[in-house]
């Protein structure tokens, strides 16, 4: 016979991941961002240099075998993968905040302390990127049927027609979707697998729910992100040498902020 006991032992308490922090915090993880590219700059620029290159490869290669229809697609899904890029930054600005040594070998071969839990997250980026450019293709024919794409080229005739301004303005819709979904799960998920033993799935929920909890502050540091990559986009993906890398170390500071000490 099972006795049960006269008192009940006390539950765990609440666990909150509200930081409650205002919507200016953002802008103090891009200051603390900015701190740390200011020591050792080169590094980080070196880094912004590589970003860059290959982009501008990636691009080369989407006209060179005649998918320069999803040129625009493979741009907006840049903010899909970027995350997953940015690790060695994440690296370099937690050895600057735990005070130890650095370099920039040790920022491009990085040793997660979850091991290869991170690569999971970086095929699942991927994937959800290429899943995102088929979608634009999708939207593409349901506006515009089976006719082939004119070329970059005439781009402006197409967003000039009313089928190309309800195509841009859905493809703007669905692909803010996927990159919601992707922001959440990643932007705090890859440095937590960086500096913690923990595996990815529990790392990408907790990265959802840390964003879901503190909404205000984070849909600041979305716009934040936004704004800094349509800048990088005017200056010709020149502006990635500093603003990824900024981005970046800013990325650090706001997982620290919102998940604490561990």
């Amino acid at each position: 016979m099972i006795r049960i006991p006269k008192t009940v032992p006390p539950l765990p308490p609440e666990v909150s991941l509200n930081r409650h922090l205002h919507r200016s915090a953002a802008f103090g993880w891009l200051q603390a961002g900015w701190h740390d590219m200011k020591i050792r700059p080169l590094t980080s620029f070196v880094y912004g240099i590589a970003v860059f290159l290959i982009s501008l490869l990636v691009i080369a290669g989407l006209f060179a075998f005649s998918l320069d229809y999803i040129l625009f697609p493979a741009l907006a899904g840049f903010m899909v993968v970027g995350p997953a890029l940015a690790i060695g930054l994440y690296e370099k600005s937690r050895c600057i905040s735990e005070g130890t040594g650095f370099s920039l070998l040790r920022m491009i071969f990085v040793k997660p302390r979850s091991g290869g839990q991170i690569l999971f997250i970086g095929v699942m980026l991927c994937l959800v990127m290429l899943l995102w450019m088929r979608a634009a293709v999708l939207l593409y024919a349901l506006f515009f049927g089976l006719l082939p794409f004119p070329g970059i080229d005439h781009i402006v005739q197409i967003f000039g027609t009313p089928a190309g301004i309800f195509l841009l303005v859905t493809g703007s819709l669905v692909g803010g979707l996927f990159a919601a979904f992707s922001f959440a799960i990643s932007v705090f998920s890859i440095p937590m697998l960086l500096s913690e033993r923990t595996d990815a799935l529990t790392a990408m929920g907790l990265s959802m729910a840390i964003v879901w909890n503190n909404l205000p502050v984070m849909l600041t540091w979305g716009a934040i992100v936004l704004m800094a990559f349509l800048l990088s986009m005017l200056t010709g993906l020149l502006g990635l040498v500093i603003v990824f890398p900024l981005v970046g170390h800013a990325t650090w500071h706001a997982y620290k902020g919102l998940r604490g000490e561990r």
